[in-house]
């Protein structure tokens, strides 16, 4: 039977976010990937790759896997009805709800996170209680149906597990094996544990002004 998964894509999502694991699904036999939208106009990611969407709200089929990947375009998904009435709908009929970095916030302001354990980008993890959400500092999180990947490279590593959760682990190794991922980061700064004091300083500072404008979109909600 094939598997369909369903990956959201809006302006300006980090592409990373959305093409490691459709890299992961895309390998793994039987299974078709959808790119979701509103419509099928080609968008622009953050940093400004087109992606063209396959399949829109009224004509997505069911889906076994439902992801929300993050981005700079979180923002505006997390006040827009459209988008969190399609997650609410969908979440309710998948077999796993997912999402890969802040792609948790936007799961959040459609109260799919409500007392479960989620994780997401370190920059964003604090928001994570504002939807009544447990944060957990982790590069993959799963609570029952839910699963949750924190910041942008964590997305292969999530694909993965989702594959070894419905295809079992050897399928998982599989597809890790002929990606070749095994990965050997130049740097040891890839989390805030890691990097040097002044390096997270710099990276909260190129954050800053996304963030300053969540915490304002999030105020707006309300409690969850």
């Amino acid at each position: 039977m094939t598997l369909n998964v369903g990956i959201l894509v809006f302006p300006q999502v980090q592409q990373l976010d959305l093409t490691g694991p459709y890299e992961v699904f895309a390998s793994t036999p039987d299974t078709r990937v959808h790119l979701v939208w509103k419509d099928l106009e080609p968008v622009a990611s953050a940093t400004g790759l087109p992606l063209v969407p396959t399949a829109t709200f009224a004509t997505c089929p069911p889906l076994d896997v439902l992801c929300v990947p993050g981005g700079a375009g979180v923002n505006a998904l997390l006040e827009d009805e459209a988008v969190l009435g399609f997650l609410r709908e969908r979440a309710g009929q998948a077999r796993y709800v997912t999402s890969v970095c802040t792609g948790a916030l936007v799961l959040g302001a459609a109260g799919l996170l409500a007392g479960k354990r989620a994780t997401t980008h370190w920059n964003a993890l604090d928001f994570l209680p504002r939807f009544g959400a447990e944060p957990v500092e982790a590069r993959i999180v799963q609570d029952g149906t839910l699963i949750t990947a924190g910041g942008v490279t964590s997305g292969i590593d999530f694909g993965l597990a989702v594959v070894a959760a419905l295809l079992g682990r050897e399928e998982a190794e599989t597809i890790q094996l002929m990606l070749e991922y095994a990965p050997e980061p130049p740097f040891r700064a890839g989390t805030p544990r890691e990097a040097p004091a002044e390096i997270v300083a710099r990276a909260r500072t190129r954050f800053a002004g996304s963030r300053a404008a969540r915490e304002a979109i999030v105020a707006r909600l309300g409690p969850f």
